[in-house]
């Protein structure tokens, strides 16, 4: 949360860069550092839920239903759909989909940032415990877009319950809490690297800045420092203006139904 905005006006533009660091691993990093050095719209996934519509949301949970199902051929027309006219991506839901995404853009370029197993862990904890009450359905139900939040939360953490090697059914974000740990991101790596070709890869950590990058996408050095987003901090900051955003939402909805309710007992009495 917290990166590239943008979507896509020309949908024949073909995926170029994959930032397919885990969340938590300086994705908002990724999708800015991206935006400033391709020429076209960047696909920052947990922005990109907050920002468009049903229809956008729900292909990505079409997209994990039928890959849950084992429907192949239906996974990638969505996951298609979903990333068509993006030039770039960085972040879930694309990440957890390297495996399509890998066949459908075979040509593409993957960036796997590094981070501290631990430090990560901790991060994933602390934003799951805090974005994933049991209540959140409920307030985000009237929410075009939002209401899909409780999906998306259950099917990563299916993802990364799979990564750690529980393949029984469940998708639990509390599930996760209790039976998750830092090795899930080397699982993540490994993944990544069993499935792009050495040529098509770079691993690399941030503090490394814009050299690596640049050098391996053969685009100039900018004349700026390197993007330094805090993950964790655009997370709290985008939370707090979800949560102020439903809060007018319910308080709206609740006046409107008891003006009607007042209107209703008035035109009785009278």
């Amino acid at each position: 949360m917290g990166g590239v905005a943008s979507i896509p006006t020309d949908p024949s533009q073909k995926l170029q860069v994959i930032s397919a660091g885990y969340s938590r691993t300086g994705t908002v990093s990724m999708s800015l550092a991206l935006a400033k050095l391709l020429d076209g719209p960047i696909l920052h996934g947990g922005t990109q839920i907050l920002i468009r519509d049903d229809d956008y949301c729900g292909t990505w949970i079409k997209a994990y239903e039928a890959r849950n199902a084992g429907d192949k051929a239906t996974t990638l027309k969505l996951v298609q759909k979903a990333t068509a006219g993006f030039i770039g991506t960085a972040d879930l839901p694309p990440s957890d989909f390297m495996a399509e995404l890998m066949e459908l853009y075979p040509d593409v370029k993957v960036v796997l940032v590094r981070r501290d197993p631990v430090k990560w862990w901790n991060s994933v904890a602390a934003l799951t415990s805090r974005t994933t009450p049991p209540w959140l359905g409920i307030v985000m139900a009237p929410i075009p877009g939002w209401r899909y939040l409780p999906s998306f939360a259950k099917e990563y953490s299916r993802s990364t319950l799979r990564l750690a090697g529980l393949t029984e059914k469940t998708n639990s974000p509390v599930e996760l809490l209790k039976r998750g740990g830092p090795h899930i991101l080397e699982a993540h790596h490994e993944k990544v690297r069993s499935l792009v070709p050495k040529t098509q890869l770079l691993e690399m950590d941030l503090s490394e800045g814009w050299e690596p990058l640049c050098k391996f996408l053969g685009v100039p050095v900018p004349n700026e420092p390197f993007p330094r987003a805090n993950d964790a901090k655009a997370a709290d900051d985008y939370a707090t203006k979800v949560l102020l955003k439903v809060f007018g939402i319910w308080v709206g909805l609740f006046s409107a139904v008891g003006a009607t309710i007042y209107c209703g007992v008035w035109l009785w009495n009278n």
